[in-house]
C-alpha cells in the first residue's frame, strides 16, 4: 500500500493530510474542552467594574491599549508582572490588542489612582506631556447604563458560571439590590475624586460614566487577586 501511495502523489497527500489532521484535533481538542482555570483566588468584576468595562469597549480603549504583557525584560520592567493566563478567566470578551498607541494597561491598577485617571481622562496632556490621546469629557457627563452592566454579569453568573453570589466575591442578588451595592461601590470611589459635579450627581444618585472606567482601569492588576 506504501509503495502504490509513493507512486501516487495526490492519493499520497490525501492520506498525509487526514491522518495530520486526525492527530491534530486529538491533541488540540481536549484543550478546547477545559474550561479557563482561574488564577488562585482572581475575583470577578463588581458592577461598577462591569459597567466600566463596558465603557472601555465602547470607547475602543483596547484600539489603542493593549492587555497583555510579554514574559520579557523589557516589558515586565516597564509594565510590570507578565501576564497569567488564568487572570482572564472571567474576561469576556478578552481584551489583549494587538496594537500600542498607548501603553499597556493590564497592571495600570497597580500604580495610577483615582484622581489622577480623573485628571488623565479629562485632559491626558496635564499628566502627560506631549500625549496624543484624546479628551473624554463626556465620560463625565453620561450616566452609567445599570441595568445593562447587571444584565451582563448576571448572564456571566448564569451562563459561564462565574462565581458571584459566593464567599468572599462580589453580590448581586436582584437588580434592586444591585443598585443598591453599585452605588455604595461608586461612592467609595467618588471620595478620592476632586470634580464637586461628579459627587453631587452621586448626591442624586447618578453614577457618571467616568466613575465606572475608574473602577475598571483600578481592578486591572495585582489587586483582583487580593485575598
Amino acid at each position: 500500500m506504501f509503495h502504490w501511495l509513493e507512486k501516487n502523489p495526490f492519493f499520497f497527500t490525501v492520506v498525509f493530510l487526514l491522518v495530520f489532521s486526525i492527530a491534530g484535533l486529538v491533541e488540540i481538542l481536549p484543550d478546547f474542552a477545559k474550561a479557563s482555570r482561574p488564577t488562585e483566588n482572581l475575583k470577578p468584576y463588581t458592577l461598577l467594574e462591569t459597567a466600566g468595562r463596558q465603557i472601555y469597549i465602547a470607547e475602543s480603549c483596547n484600539a489603542c491599549h493593549s492587555q497583555l504583557i510579554r514574559p520579557f525584560k523589557a516589558e515586565t520592567d516597564r509594565y510590570g508582572a507578565y501576564s497569567l493566563s488564568g487572570e482572564y478567566a472571567y474576561d469576556r470578551p478578552f481584551l489583549w490588542g494587538s496594537k500600542r498607541t498607548g501603553p499597556d494597561l493590564h497592571r495600570v491598577g497597580d500604580y495610577r489612582t483615582t484622581d489622577w485617571h480623573e485628571e488623565h481622562m479629562l485632559n491626558p496632556a496635564s499628566v502627560v506631556p506631549g500625549s496624543i490621546m484624546p479628551a473624554y469629557a463626556h465620560l463625565y457627563e453620561k450616566n452609567v447604563d445599570v441595568d445593562t452592566a447587571y444584565a451582563e454579569a448576571y448572564t456571566q453568573k448564569v451562563v459561564f458560571a462565574v462565581p458571584y453570589d459566593t464567599e468572599g466575591n462580589p453580590k448581586l442578588g436582584d437588580l434592586e439590590a444591585a443598585r443598591a451595592e453599585i452605588l455604595a461601590e461608586a461612592k467609595v470611589l467618588v471620595e478620592d475624586m476632586k470634580d464637586p459635579e461628579i459627587k453631587a450627581a452621586l448626591e442624586r444618585g447618578e453614577i457618571k460614566q467616568i466613575v465606572a472606567l475608574i473602577a475598571y482601569l483600578n481592578s486591572l492588576g495585582q489587586k483582583r487577586r487580593a485575598n
